[in-house]
Order: structure tokens, then sequence, then C-alpha cells
């Protein structure tokens, strides 16, 4: 059964379809069994004053608890594995050079799977579908029972939850002072007032119900204290109260401030896994923070971040660009936090620390989980640019070489400097733009002078040939043009939307 890759595909389905929140199927199931919980509690509702139809009845009774007898079985299944607990004993067992012992394996996976269905979630499962419920009418009521598997379905109710337990302590604490202050309250105002005529406190039940209503500042009314002694009780407890829900919503608040971190993380990964063609930039140097921002600039929308600094990752949260406080050179990032896919997600990773190593590692382990994903990284000493080809990068950006070509260009070329650095100032309108032709762009205009760039006000640096991988500066006009090359123009912001606009527009015959 382990080694049956059949079998293994079914079980990893179901788990997927049932318990996965990132499995794209999974909301189309949860919101099938949130139909059949509210249509089940409406059916009990309305039979309590009006006559319900049989095909209603049979529906409540048998259909709905089927589709929840199945989810019962199928959770039981995927949560525990027989099989890896009788593998496990084998391997045990031949370790110590004894027989299998095939009761104890199933003693063991008994207790498994009854350790699960006696979790929370099991037995209210459990509750919901056992048919005995159905057949008394009081213990009808039990289908209730089915509003509390709302817990599974929705995310909301889970993280309030995990809100609650992780203050479980402080809770159970303001529990049982509450229990005493209840139970001593009770007892008082019962030994007060039960043999006062006047008052309405005759039972110890009575007391208890007045005491938890008076202790929740409530106060319906409907008993009251009569003597002297009973409303100095009724003072304490309602003075109690109020510390009670003073200390109860300082508790809920810290809690949810103490998890905010967590639930903003756990919505940008779900915000990440809707988002395709990213690019995803691992590690965050003063050049990455410029590649960052003029992607952000150039309204490049599906730009994903990665960084192990804090500091970092809050100076690019506040410019609206998703990011991570994650270790970009962690399998763990990639496959259990973001859970990754990257051939239908990631255009283009960007390695962009100011470290070398870290850019090694991080291409690394990306390159173990794809080997197709396009790597480009930065290269700070070129004595490593081995190794960052040997870990896999498909482009290198070596900066000290770059700054050497550009500076002996420029040297005794002031106004030369000047249009370059006119060129990459944030304040100026003039751009330089890389435009990819596709195939309706090359069918309108096949050859260069068919551009008309000239006319649009724009300069065409040249040409990036695809199909023979060379750059082709000041073409000719009768350059012929394919799906693939692309364009390099210079002008002004407007002129080169406009430009870009035309060619995506099929020109007409």
């Amino acid at each position: 059964i382990k080694s049956n890759s059949k079998y293994q595909k079914y079980k990893r389905f179901f788990y997927n379809l049932l318990e996965n929140d990132s499995y794209p199927y999974k909301k189309y199931v949860d919101f099938f069994m949130v139909f059949l919980i509210f249509s089940s509690v409406f059916v009990l509702i309305r039979e309590v004053k009006y006559h319900v139809d049989d095909i209603l009845l049979f529906y409540n009774n048998y259909i709905v608890s089927f589709f929840f007898f199945i989810e019962y079985i199928l959770r039981l299944w995927v949560n525990t594995s027989a099989s890896k607990i009788i593998i496990h004993q084998d391997e045990y067992d031949t370790l110590l050079g004894i027989d299998f012992r095939l009761g104890l394996a199933v003693k063991k996976i008994f207790k498994e799977k009854i350790s699960y269905m006696l979790t929370p979630k099991a037995i209210v499962d459990l509750f919901a579908i056992l048919p005995f419920f159905h057949e008394l009418r009081m213990l009808r009521l039990f289908i209730l029972f089915r509003v509390f598997k709302l817990f599974r379905y929705s995310k909301s109710f889970r993280v309030l939850m995990s809100v609650l337990v992780s203050k479980k302590f402080e809770f159970l604490t303001l529990g049982v002072f509450a229990f005493i202050v209840i139970f001593v309250s009770s007892v008082l105002i019962y030994i007060m007032e039960a043999n006062n005529v006047q008052s309405k406190v005759n039972t110890l039940y009575d007391a208890v119900y007045w005491s938890i209503v008076t202790l929740t500042t409530v106060g319906f009314g409907d008993i009251t204290p009569v003597t002297d002694e009973g409303r100095f009780v009724a003072m304490l407890i309602i003075i109690s109260g109020i510390g009670i829900i003073s200390f109860s919503t300082s508790l809920i608040v810290s809690a949810f401030n103490e998890k905010l971190s967590e639930f903003k993380e756990i919505k940008s990964v779900e915000e990440f896994s809707k988002q395709k063609n990213i690019y995803l930039v691992c590690g965050l140097s003063e050049i990455a923070k410029e590649v960052v921002n003029k992607l952000n600039r150039d309204k490049y929308k599906n730009i994903v971040v990665l960084d192990n600094n804090v500091e970092n990752i809050k100076d690019i949260k506040e410019m609206n660009i998703l990011a991570f406080n994650y270790n970009p050179g962690s399998i763990e990032s990639y496959k259990k936090k973001l859970n990754i896919d990257f051939k239908k997600q990631i255009d283009t990773v960007l390695c962009l620390k100011d470290n070398d190593v870290e850019n090694v590692y991080t291409a690394l382990t990306i390159r173990s989980l794809d080997k197709d994903v396009k790597i480009i990284s930065l290269l700070m000493n070129n004595s490593n640019r081995k190794k960052l080809e040997f870990a896999g990068v498909d482009e290198i950006i070596y900066p000290q070489e770059l700054i050497g070509l550009i500076t002996k260009e420029l040297i005794g070329k002031p106004v030369a400097f000047e249009v370059i650095h006119a060129l990459r100032s944030e304040n100026n309108f003039v751009d330089i733009e890389e435009i990819v032709l596709t195939n309706s762009i090359v069918q309108s205009y096949p050859l260069v002078k068919d551009l008309k760039t000239k006319e649009h006000r724009l300069i065409l640096l040249g040409v990036y040939k695809k199909d023979k991988n060379r750059f082709w500066y000041n073409p000719m006009d009768d350059t012929l043009l394919n799906a693939g090359d692309t364009l390099l123009v210079i002008g002004y912001k407007p002129f080169i939307k406009e430009f870009e606009r035309i060619l995506h527009k099929k020109r007409k015959s």
C-alpha cells in the first residue's frame, strides 16, 4: 500500500480536498458542506411549528447524514496511516531480530484511530451523523451539532479559535475565578433570600441563574434580591462581573494583537497563491531596492520579495509590495510556507543579495525545486562567477563591469553623462523601454520601416533578434522582424505608451 502510487494518489487527493486550505478545489467542498449544514438546520427549525414534507425529512435524516458519514470516514482515513505503523513495526522488529508482531501493530493502529476519534472536531462529526439522533424528536436537537462543523469550513472561525487557544491558561484561570464567584454568590443569595416570602429565589437553581445573569451585567430583572444582605451580595457580584468582563476583553484584544502579524501573513500567502507571472526577488540589497522600485514604477504588479531581514521587509511593504520575512535559501520557504508552483506562478527569480555565497545558495535551492525557471543573479566578486554558473543561474549581472564600461564611454563627455543621468532620473519623463514583438504585431509590421518610430517621436536604438541571440544597433529599414524579437526605444513615456497601444492594435488592411 505504501508503495502503491495509485493508492497514495487517491489518499493525497482526498487529504487535499478535506484538509489542505491551499488546494484550489477544497473551497467547493467547503461550500457544499456549509450548504448541507444550513439546509439541515432550516428543516429542523421549520419542523418545530409546521408540517415538513417527507422528502425533506428523508433528505435531512438520511442524505445529509450520508454525506457527513462519508466525510467522517474519509477524514479518519487520511488523518491516520495504518500502513505507516505496520512498516515502522516491521522495521523495528527486524532490527531486533524477532518475528513481526502483528498484534502490537494492530493495537497501535487502533490506538491512533481512537486518538483521532476523540478529538473535538471528530466528536462533533460523529454527533452529526449518528442515525438514532433522528429517531426521537428530542434527540433531533443534536442536529445542531452540525452547526459546529462550520468551524471546519470557515477559516475565520479557525482563526478565532486559534486566538482563544493561545490564551487558554489565562482563560482557564479566569473561568475558575468566575466559577468560584458564581458558586459563592449563589449559595449566599440562596441562604439569604430563600426563606423570604417576597423573594423569587426559591431553589438553588434560581440562585445560580440569578448569579450568572448578574455577574455578566445582563440584569434581566426577573429575579431581584429583596433583603439588605441579598442586595449587598448583588453589589459585590456586579463589581466582580465588571472586573471579569474587563479582564476577558483585555485577554481577547491582547491575543489578537499578538496574532495580528500571523493573520496578515496568512492573508499574504493566500494572495500570493492566486498570482501568476511573478518576479520573485530573493534578498534585498541596495541594488535590489532600486530594481523593485523600477519594477513597481513600471506597473509590474506581481512582484514578491523574500528576505530574512525584518526591517527590509517593512520598508518594502510600505510600498504595497507583497513581501515575506522568509529565508530565500531555505527549501521550507518555498515548499511549506508559500507552496510555490514554479511552473505556473514564477516568471523570473532575481537573486539580488550583495553576498555571492547567499546568491549561490539561493540559486541551488531554487534549482533543486525547478530546473527550468529563469534565474538572474547579482555577482559581487568576479572570482565567484563559476560558482553561480554551476548553481544554474541563467544570467549574471556584474555591477562593477557595467560601471567600468559606462565610465570608459563617458570619460571626457560631460554632455553624454548628463543624458544618461537624465534617463535614469525618476522625475524625468524620458524612458528607455523594451517592447517584445508578438505574432500579431509582426503580421502587421513585418519590417523595421513599417514601425515608423520617427512619426511617433521615438528613437529606435536597436532590435534584439531572439533567433540569432544578437542585438542589432540602428537596424536598416528593410530589417525583417520576427515574433519574439525585442525593440529598444527611447522617448517620452506618453509617446511610448501610445506606440505600444498602436502596435497591439491590429492595423487595418
